[in-house]
């Protein structure tokens, strides 16, 4: 059922008598941004809190109490890869854990002196965190950046991965993520990873949009990428934790120095979110052990999906769709809708769906405020005139039949008073 609006919740805004009204959502449609944490992950963060706050690199009793309990939540993020927990590294968000595998492992080849700079294969529809920073090192003269093809709907290939190795046969690293974060599209990752494994080259990751939302193969820790990146945020855990897994013989270069994760991320670590963490890792991991909740999220999808382009005629989905048959999250996340209005901009339908209590985005949160629009769009070949006024719903576990039907509504009045005041405005 609708969640109904709370009474706003007032916050300080500083020294004074100044306020901010934050008004409650009814409707959530954003959660490739972030998702809600479940109430076991808060009650664990809570607990860590008033229970667990010693510093857990004190070799005191409460300190290792706070130790122990980190060492659990590191094996639950494990299980949900199916890799062993000395393996993973723990860090602040996943934009750091990218960090540190791209930049740690370019490094080492950087210190080994080579006459040219090393190079990585990547995307440009990559999420900023690896697009902008190969664009830097590129600009820093660090390394160089060769840009894959895409194929069709914005799918990285296999092939279009051999030709830029062929090209360059002392490639340092392959870039590229598992599923899109603002399509949905599922890149080939496993193929792309036994290919590199193939010619000796590492290859990164970014699973942030897969894991916790699709299941790891009982035999898929022996054929995942080298470095794998996620973020527990994005399946009902907290913010403020980022998860790095490094196959064993992979050298990565610690990027903040210290004597914490074995030496491969230095910090007191936060405890907190790293708890919270772990419990929305065991959560997940339960989750999905059965398909039929994703079918159901994907049913969801689809139904808002056909309202919408019901309702508005001319709107389009962006990227690539699941064929009849195909198990959910086979070619696009089966929670993820990008949908493409003509004509309209982007942030002015947004800005009328937030006053109607509905969430989403115009491409990442994290370009958020942007008039341009999305890179990833872009890169795609989607024309101007639809990726200006293209917009991403993205589902979760907890949303509903009926928040579906009540936002595909509201999302179609909206785009139709738009284009009704924009139907006089020339060009």
């Amino acid at each position: 059922m609708l969640r109904a609006a709370a009474a706003p919740v007032r916050a300080r805004a500083g020294p004074g008598p100044c306020s901010t009204t934050i008004p409650r959502v009814s409707i959530y449609l954003d959660n490739n941004a972030t998702t809600r944490p479940l109430g076991p992950v808060a009650d664990a963060m809570d607990r860590a809190n008033r229970e667990l706050w010693h510093n857990p690199s004190s070799i005191h009793r409460p300190g290792q109490a706070a130790r122990g309990q980190i060492e659990l939540a590191r094996k639950h993020l494990a299980a949900l890869i199916g890799v062993r927990p000395r393996f993973i590294t723990l860090v602040g968000s996943g934009t750091e854990a990218i960090d540190l595998a791209v930049r740690g492992t370019l490094q080492r080849f950087i210190a080994a002196g080579p006459a040219t700079p090393p190079s990585i294969i990547t995307s440009r529809i990559e999420h900023s965190a690896v697009r902008e920073l190969a664009e830097a090192m590129q600009t820093q003269g660090r390394c160089r950046v060769h840009w894959l093809d895409l194929g069709p709907d914005g799918v990285v290939t296999v092939d279009a991965v051999a030709r830029l190795l062929d090209a360059d046969p002392h490639a340092a690293l392959v870039s590229v993520q598992w599923a899109n974060n603002e399509t949905g599209a599922v890149h080939p990752a496993l193929d792309i990873a036994a290919l590199c494994r193939a010619r000796g080259v590492v290859m990164h990751c970014d699973a942030t949009q897969w894991v916790g939302k699709m299941p790891a193969p009982p035999d898929e820790a022996p054929r995942l990428p080298d470095l794998v990146t996620f973020s527990p945020h994005k399946f009902h855990g907290p913010k403020g934790v980022g998860v790095l897994y490094a196959r064993a013989g992979v050298p990565v270069s610690p990027q903040i120095h210290g004597e914490q994760e074995l030496g491969r991320r230095g910090g007191t670590e936060n405890t907190p979110g790293i708890l919270g963490a772990g419990v929305a890792a065991q959560l997940a991991l339960a989750w999905l052990a059965d398909d039929a909740p994703r079918a159901g999220i994907a049913a969801l999808r689809d139904r808002f999906e056909g309202l919408v382009l019901a309702g508005f005629p001319g709107a389009v989905v962006n990227g690539p769709r699941d064929l009849p048959g195909q198990p959910p999250g086979t070619l696009r996340l089966y929670n993820t809708s990008n949908i493409g209005f003509p004509r309209l901009e982007a942030e002015a339908l947004l800005l009328l769906l937030s006053e109607r209590g509905v969430c989403a985005s115009a491409g990442a949160a994290c370009s958020s405020g942007s008039l341009d629009p999305s890179p990833v769009l872009r890169a795609m070949g989607v024309p101007a005139h639809i990726a200006h006024g293209s917009l991403r719903f993205s589902l979760s576990r907890e949303t509903t039949r009926e928040e579906v039907d009540a936002a595909a509504a509201i999302v179609i009045d909206c785009a139709s008073r738009l284009n009704a005041s924009m139907a006089g405005l020339p060009g």
